[in-house]
């Protein structure tokens, strides 16, 4: 097997302890009864984490201190990557990626962020990860975060879409590693829908047409780079954006509606670039991840990013 794209050898999240129900969103975001029962009863989101209260670095040190504090050498991580959808986060003389880095104790490590494919950039920080790592000493590791705030309602609301909450992760990745091996990654852009948020509503229509056979497309592909057959992936991993959008891929793909992990949906509902990695650490702590079986992480950010991932499961030893 060729070597792959990156290892992810730890993957960890951190939730607010903080529940909210979705209608206790409506206020804020001008959500009409309609509206909350659209979320409600067909977007499948009942619950979400939010905790205006817990600054963004706090959030996001949750997931990654117990990354770093088990490392036998912190010197190694040579990169410390903020993976995120807003591509402002924080007042411009704020470098949130320095302030996670230097709190972690990790001062010798650059530090930097990823954005531009909106909430798919946390799978793709994965490949960025493995390349940055690629060639250099084997021994090297990059730390990549997530996590964001849903600061004001115009980032909080994808109108008939998502809500969104608040989530972070830390993965720990090697150029290859002793974790779990990620054998693919495929994205692709419509650049014609890249300014999601206003589109014209023929516009909005159109990308509601191309939106389940472009995912599949992309994931069906990430599989045969991978040298599998989408029957060879247990489990779909995917971004929680909402269900309706999910049974439409799903149809797509022809496969059954129990091999996408939809439980966290209700749960948390979408929390930016994090939700893969937050399935992930469901999945994995419900024992649900086997030994050497296949998984697919899968995304999508507006803009419109559609991103796919594969990886094989591998304990620590």
């Amino acid at each position: 097997m060729s070597r792959p794209l990156a290892t992810l050898e730890r993957v960890e999240s951190a939730l607010p302890d903080r529940t909210v129900v979705v209608e206790a969103t409506a206020q804020r975001l001008g959500l009409s009864r309609a509206k909350l029962s659209l979320f409600r009863k067909v977007h499948g989101l009942h619950t979400l984490r939010l905790d205006p209260a817990l600054p963004l670095t706090d959030l996001v040190l949750s997931a990654a201190r117990p990354v770093v504090s088990e490392l036998a050498d912190p010197r190694r991580v040579r990169y410390v990557i903020h993976a995120r959808a807003i591509h402002q986060v924080a007042p411009a003389a704020v470098d949130v990626a320095r302030e996670i880095r230097d709190a972690l104790g990790l001062g010798h490590a650059e530090a930097l962020a990823l954005t531009q494919q909106n909430c798919a950039t946390g799978i793709g920080a994965l490949e960025v990860a493995g390349a940055l790592l690629r060639g250099g000493d084997p021994g090297d590791r990059a730390l990549v975060v997530t996590g964001e705030k849903p600061f004001s309602p115009l980032v909080q609301l994808v109108p008939n879409t998502a809500i969104m909450g608040e989530a972070a992760t830390a993965c720990l990745v090697a150029a290859d590693g002793v974790g779990d091996p990620v054998l693919s990654h495929v994205s692709r852009t419509l650049g014609e829908y890249a300014d999601l948020i206003s589109l014209p509503p023929e516009a909005v229509a159109q990308l509601g047409k191309d939106y389940a056979a472009t995912f599949a497309g992309v994931i069906r592909r990430a599989a045969a780079e991978a040298g599998l057959e989408l029957s060879d992936i247990d489990l779909v991993i995917p971004h929680n954006v909402n269900l309706m959008s999910w049974r439409q891929t799903i149809a797509e793909l022809g496969i059954p509606a129990e091999r996408v992990f939809l439980d966290n949906i209700a749960r948390y509902s979408h929390c930016f670039t994090s939700d893969v990695f937050v399935n992930y650490t469901t999945l994995r702590d419900a024992g649900r991840l086997t030994e050497g079986r296949h998984y697919l992480m899968a995304g999508f950010g507006a803009g419109a990013t559609f991103a796919a991932a594969v990886f094989t499961h591998r304990r620590p030893r």
